[in-house]
């Protein structure tokens, strides 16, 4: 099956074939890696964020050829796109992951000896001239999948980075951490620029692991999760939070609502567009401390940061053919951008 076969219906999104799971993973693998590009080129994060970008990018590619691997043929269970505001996998394909692994010994001992299916590999195709049944094709998947991914690839729901010492003139201290949220079911990438007050790194570092993972585990405006962090760390003063948006993922097996996404399958259905075609959303929410407030009474005074917020930022990446349309059919919406679409590679497939 052909990309110009790929049928996926308005009330589901299931990937139904190898060749959609290759279609699929080579889009995001794609826009992914262009994104970070693109990045370098723009002043939209620094080096160092991008750096961390890039590094859960690749664990979110990872954890999709991990589901390929899986449902590779598997003919009762398949990969579900999330139909809201997302075009990733649903949250539940990563849970389902984790518990997977946290069992493979169990499934492992319930699957035929690798020998065992070498051997009836070599006598279906050399002796009888037959292909290999997709039964025995799913087993042989299966163990790949067992006995290859690696959990601590994986991206899970809150995935925690190192703090280090940037020693700026804003902030001694950086962290980012990163969270595929369950109710918008796609990632979020957050930095926290921050100094210690009258507190060892070592000494405060698991605390300061511990409260994020908390209280920022999910997506909510940049000024309410920095107040809950601040709130938790009396010995933190954080400087700036920056919280970024990888998504809506805006490709054929999107079924949200949004205009951009019913521009492209509009484009798509009416064969202006390829359909692999695809554009990446991209929002910046950040907040920055402009000095400290007090809260309690003379013998328990708190100090807490006064944030300044600003309107998000929002950005589209996209192709140029791509941005052609959306300048034709949805320029209102491009109006609501903070610069112009951001140009990157097409996907030739």
């Amino acid at each position: 099956m052909s990309i110009n076969q790929i049928v996926t219906p308005l009330d589901s999104a299931v990937l139904e074939t190898k060749e959609q799971y290759e279609v699929y993973f080579k889009l995001v693998t794609h826009a992914f890696n262009e994104l970070v590009d693109a990045l370098h080129e723009k002043d939209i994060c620094s080096d160092q964020e991008i750096t961390y970008i890039k590094q859960y990018c690749e664990l979110l590619v990872y954890s999709l050829e991990a589901f390929r691997i899986k449902y590779l043929y598997d003919e009762e269970e398949k990969m579900k796109i999330d139909l809201t505001e997302s075009g990733y996998p649903n949250y539940l394909e990563f849970r389902y992951l984790i518990n997977d692994l946290a069992l493979r010994n169990e499934h492992i001992k319930k699957l035929p000896p690798v020998e065992s299916l070498k051997k009836d590999f070599l006598e279906s195709l050399l002796k009888y001239k037959e292909p290999v049944s997709k039964d025995k094709l799913q087993k042989a998947a299966s163990i790949v999948y067992y006995t290859t991914v690696d959990e601590r690839l994986i991206f899970k729901r809150f995935v925690q980075g190192k703090v280090i010492d940037i020693n700026t003139k804003e902030a001694q201290y950086l962290t980012s951490w990163s969270f595929y949220d369950v109710t918008y079911n796609r990632p979020y990438i957050c930095f926290l620029y921050f100094d210690l007050y009258k507190e060892k790194l070592e000494d405060y570092k698991e605390k300061i692991y511990d409260v994020l993972e908390t209280v920022a585990d999910r997506q909510m405006p940049a000024d309410m999760m920095a107040f809950a962090i601040d709130k938790k760390l009396s010995k933190m003063w954080p400087k700036r939070l920056r919280i970024i948006d990888l998504g809506p993922l805006h490709t054929i097996f999107a079924k949200d609502e949004l205009v951009v996404t019913h521009a492209l399958l509009k484009a798509m259905s009416t064969k202006t567009l390829d359909l692999s075609s695809y554009a990446m959303s991209f929002t910046v929410d950040e907040a920055k401390s402009v000095g400290t407030i007090e809260e309690g009474g003379f013998f328990s005074t708190t100090y807490l940061q006064n944030w300044e917020v600003k309107r998000p930022k929002k950005y589209v990446f996209t192709s140029h053919r791509v941005i052609q349309l959306l300048y034709d059919d949805i320029p209102e919406h491009i109006n609501t951008l903070t610069e112009d679409p951001i140009e990157i590679a097409a996907l030739t497939l």
